[in-house]
């Protein structure tokens, strides 16, 4: 129903993740909206969702995680086409980007390590059965699939080959994890499938996305009179619901420890944000672990479990969000006063920093990778400074060097263990000796929580039936055919709701359609096969 008034309504965004921030953008831009009219509510004291990145020399820098990009991301590079960059307003974010990453091309060399060792990764090692099993998948109705997780399907064969250290590592899917979103990500991103050993056609930004992303977003939305209300925790959303009719009502939320109400005009609506991968994640310190939360201390999963109550079209969070262990992993960045770490990383993997990507230990317990990005990393970064990441798929595992769970390990400690997986201990020791390094661990307990094997329903429409005033956000709401744990995703649910709430004229663009392209979809079986 598009019977909202763009000169009449006020939207509340719930949330300030990606998604939030690319509705405000079309909602000003092809709604037609007053920015003063739009309220972007968020319960933290910064904006991005997972899009972030903070820190300073002295403390450290911390990113929880950056999300990979490609050139077939239609809506998150026409979104960003539209807005300034702060270092250069006479270009867009998406030409900023595409400047980058001319420069800095994905070309992996050391994609995969063991020993210490760089192994070659030119075969993706595929049985003639695993082929067989992956083709029938691209070829299997999403419908049929249901709940099934990925051992469900493959022998165990697959999950010894190179293709399958290489995904796991890349995208941090799990056994465990839904078939359905394994076979999107087949059919999505096909193109990619001859490159993947290498990385290539990954696309990143300039900085972290909270520097390249967020606060170009935000400066731009600031500028249009776009409300950033902070602090403003949304606990719960009261709607009317009849037989052909959904409409939200009542926001409730707190705010300076005070529960308050915004009560919702005939031509107001909210966007909201159901669920997050970075709710609660917990970042610990040089000598500390990170703290391990779960529901108890989310905001965004008790809010969505308080609307779900209310209709069964509003998903079903408990599916996401009730197997923490199954979910979690464990990232970190590290801060380097000296060069000493990344000079060596060009040298052994032949990459210059920021043309590599991941670096996978396939023989550590944590089933630990890196990435060396293009350096400055943080826009406030000394040239001096030096900065990577890192991340642990299996956190709850004792480690090969230091007899720990990396949960329970140390920023100190992680150190020691990628040393050890480096072979370079006797180079690296006397930095940390000398007070050159700062590690910094961050738990997520809900990072993997899209992946976890899903029926239809469990993830709300965008646009649930009825629908009159409201849209779901982000990755927890259903976009049929695309795929979680992606900018894209977040997006389009963006231009799915805008363009469904109010008469714009536009629909969401197409999206790319690799597979029914017999080049594309030949090669992709020739890769498969090498």
């Amino acid at each position: 129903m598009k019977n909202l008034n763009p000169d009449k309504a006020s939207v509340y965004l719930v949330g300030s993740g990606i998604a939030s921030l690319a509705s405000a953008v079309y909602l000003v831009k092809d709604a037609g909206l007053e920015g003063r009219n739009i309220h972007i509510m968020e319960q933290r004291d910064v904006a991005g969702g997972a899009l972030d990145g903070s820190g300073d020399v002295a403390e450290g820098y911390v990113i929880r995680g950056g999300r990979m990009h490609e050139e077939h991301y239609v809506c998150y590079w026409d979104l960003l086409s539209h807005i300034p960059s702060l270092e250069d307003p006479q270009l867009s974010v998406t030409e900023e980007c595409k400047a980058f990453n001319a420069e800095y091309v994905s070309n992996a060399k050391a994609r995969l390590l063991r020993s210490g060792e760089i192994l070659d990764v030119s075969s993706y090692g595929l049985s003639k059965g695993d082929q067989a099993a992956m083709l029938k998948l691209w070829f299997a109705p999403e419908i049929i699939l249901g709940d099934k997780r990925i051992e469900d399907w493959f022998s165990a064969h697959f999950f010894k080959s190179n293709f399958w250290l290489l995904w796991t590592s890349m995208f941090a899917f799990q056994k465990w994890s839904s078939l359905a979103e394994m076979r999107r990500y087949f059919i999505r991103f096909i193109h990619l499938l001859p490159g993947m050993n290498k990385l290539e056609n990954i696309l990143r930004t300039k900085y972290n996305q909270y520097d390249s992303v967020v606060l170009p977003l935000r400066h731009w939305l600031e500028g249009q009179g776009v409300q950033f209300e902070m602090q403003r925790q949304v606990v719960n959303i009261e709607f009317d619901l009849a037989a052909d009719r959904k409409r939200a009502q009542v926001i409730h939320y707190l705010h300076d420890g005070e529960e308050r109400q915004i009560m919702l005009g005939e031509q107001d609506c909210v966007f909201i944000t159901n669920g997050s991968i970075v709710e609660a994640a917990d970042t610990g310190s040089m000598d500390a672990p990170p703290a391990l939360y779960g529901k108890a201390e989310s905001g965004a999963w008790s809010l969505w479990e308080r609307i779900a109550a209310q209709h069964e079209d509003f998903g079903n969070p408990g599916v996401f969000c009730d197997n923490v262990d199954l979910q979690k992993w464990e990232s970190f960045t590290v801060t380097l006063k000296d060069s000493v770490f990344h000079d060596h990383m060009e040298k052994f993997t032949g990459n210059r920093a920021g043309t590599g990507g991941l670096v996978t230990f396939t023989d550590s317990n944590w089933l630990m990778s890196i990435v060396v990005a293009a350096q400055p990393h943080f826009a406030n970064q000394p040239d001096e400074i030096k900065v990577f990441w890192g991340y642990g798929l299996y956190p709850d595992r004792k480690g090969n060097h230091v007899k720990k769970k990396m949960s329970e390990c140390s920023g100190r400690e992680i150190l020691d263990e990628l040393w050890h997986h480096l072979q370079i201990t006797d180079l690296m020791q006397p930095v940390v000796e000398a007070g050159k390094v700062v590690c910094l661990p961050v738990m997520m307990p809900f990072i993997d929580s899209l992946f976890m094997p899903r029926n239809p329903g469990d993830r709300p429409e965008v646009l649930p039936n009825g629908a009159s005033n409201f849209a779901f956000l982000g990755q927890f709401a259903e976009v049929p055919h695309d795929c979680v744990f992606t900018v894209e995703y977040s997006v389009r649910c963006a231009q799915m709701a805008v363009y469904g709430l109010f008469d714009t004229g536009k629909k969401p663009l197409p999206m790319y359609q690799g597979h029914h392209d017999p080049v594309v979809l030949a090669k992709a079986v020739q890769a498969l096969n090498r």
